[in-house]
């Protein structure tokens, strides 16, 4: 338990410095010299227009606050360090599920670039994946989710949402992820929400790079909510075929456009 308890700490004090030093190297639009970050900045990261879509995924994430019903779920992933196995559909909502801030981003991403093939590994109750499809009613959205209970409110939340435009996938990542590759399948988007530990991480953008085009857009949530997480996002910038990179402190994105010299970007968000 002590060594349990000293571990917690030392990934808050790791998390605190994370974040202080991303105030500190952070920049606003107004040091970038990038056009395509600037414009990415100001276009999409910034983009304070709002979508009607916003307003039914708030009311559907505040009726799931009051569900009364709990599940059973089976995690694969690191976890929430807060609830057990069995768990009420409300504090998944709560606790557990993207917030507003960050479902807008990905839905200005999608819209913006036009993303028409998108991945998601980690659907939860489906949030998340509401802003993903409701960005773009064109596109195809393949999500994959380990745990039956959780996909199965969240296809009752994409019914509420009327949206269609959604592929369900009750799997593990490992079962799933050989079968697109070997497919031939591209992204244009792939978000990354299911497993926040290190190696899985790795080893899931190391497969799914096969799916990448020059124009794919790779998002990581949570790239500073452990150590293995930030050692992730360490390793995945280094990485060749990334030519940009975007630190948003609580998310990460990744492009690969070959006209692009290679830079990491610390943004404001």
């Amino acid at each position: 338990m002590c060594l349990f308890l000293c571990s917690q700490s030392m990934n808050r004090i790791s998390f605190l410095k994370r974040y202080i030093n991303h105030l500190v190297k952070g920049k606003s639009k107004y040091y970038l010299h990038s056009p395509f970050v600037y414009e990415l900045m100001v276009n999409v990261i910034q983009d304070k227009r709002h979508f009607y879509a916003y307003d039914e995924i708030h009311y559907l994430r505040q009726k799931l606050k009051k569900s009364k019903e709990k599940i059973k779920v089976e995690d694969y992933g690191a976890g929430s360090k807060t609830m057990n196995t069995k768990r009420k559909v409300s504090d998944i909502a709560r606790l557990a599920s993207i917030s507003n801030k960050k479902g807008r981003l990905l839905f200005n991403l999608v819209n913006h670039f036009e993303c028409k093939t998108i991945l998601e590994l980690g659907t939860s109750i489906g949030l998340a994946t509401s802003y993903l499809a409701k960005a773009n009613s064109k596109a195809k959205v393949t999500t994959i989710e380990g745990c039956a209970n959780t996909a199965s409110i969240a296809k009752s939340n994409f019914e509420l949402l009327n949206i269609k435009n959604i592929e369900l996938i009750t799997n593990t990542f490992e079962n799933v992820i050989p079968n697109l590759t070997n497919k031939g399948e591209t992204f244009d988007f792939i978000y990354f929400d299911g497993n926040h530990k290190k190696e899985p991480t790795l080893n899931y953008f190391n497969q799914l790079l096969a799916t990448a085009n020059e124009n794919s857009i790779f998002v990581f949530d949570d790239i500073n909510w452990s150590n293995e997480m930030w050692q992730a996002w360490q390793q995945i910038i280094k990485n060749k075929a990334v030519s940009v990179s975007i630190d948003l402190f609580f998310v990460g994105l990744i492009f690969f456009k070959k006209d692009q010299a290679k830079q990491n970007f610390k943004l404001y968000f």
